[in-house]
């Protein structure tokens, strides 16, 4: 299989990789959470080529992750969607798990406070049901109704 066949996949995680999974889009989508809207920002912060970040933005926007605001005669800001909005808490899970795993001791590059009660958090899986905390053993996986809707489908990996 090509990689840019794994979206056709009857997988949650292959077409999400699909849209987001290579190296720059998930660094776009993180300086877009902290604030960054412009071209020439994402470029500045990025150092992406015109071209890659064009391309990058061009599928965001196809996908419907951000829209593409008008600022200015013929320039734009990115802003997010609702779809982009929901990919805050695979961030910071992303964020999480590197802090945990990636830092070589130095401790986390950024503190998220959540600004409720003022503290450090660091993002917890719950049940969306019962609100208990959610690791991979206490999850069972059951087939679900989109797992046999296509009858071309013949892989299913997640």
């Amino acid at each position: 299989m090509k990689w840019d066949d794994v979206g056709q996949l009857n997988c949650s995680v292959a077409r999400t990789l699909a849209v987001i999974g290579d190296r720059w889009t998930m660094l776009i989508i993180r300086n877009a959470f902290i604030g960054t809207r412009r071209f020439a920002d994402f470029q500045e912060q990025l150092g992406l080529t015109k071209h890659l970040l064009s391309d990058r933005l061009k599928r965001l926007v196809d996908v419907g992750i951000f829209k593409k605001v008008p600022y200015q005669q013929g320039r734009y800001e990115y802003r997010f969607t609702d779809m982009g909005r929901a990919l805050y808490p695979v961030l910071l899970s992303m964020t999480a798990w590197g802090d945990a795993w990636l830092d070589e001791g130095k401790g986390a590059p950024l503190l998220y406070i959540h600004k409720d009660c003022g503290k450090k958090m660091i993002p917890t899986m719950v049940c969306s049901e019962c609100g208990d905390a959610v690791t991979a053993r206490d999850v069972m996986i059951q087939p679900g109704p989109g797992l046999y809707s296509d009858a071309n489908t013949t892989q299913h990996s997640s």
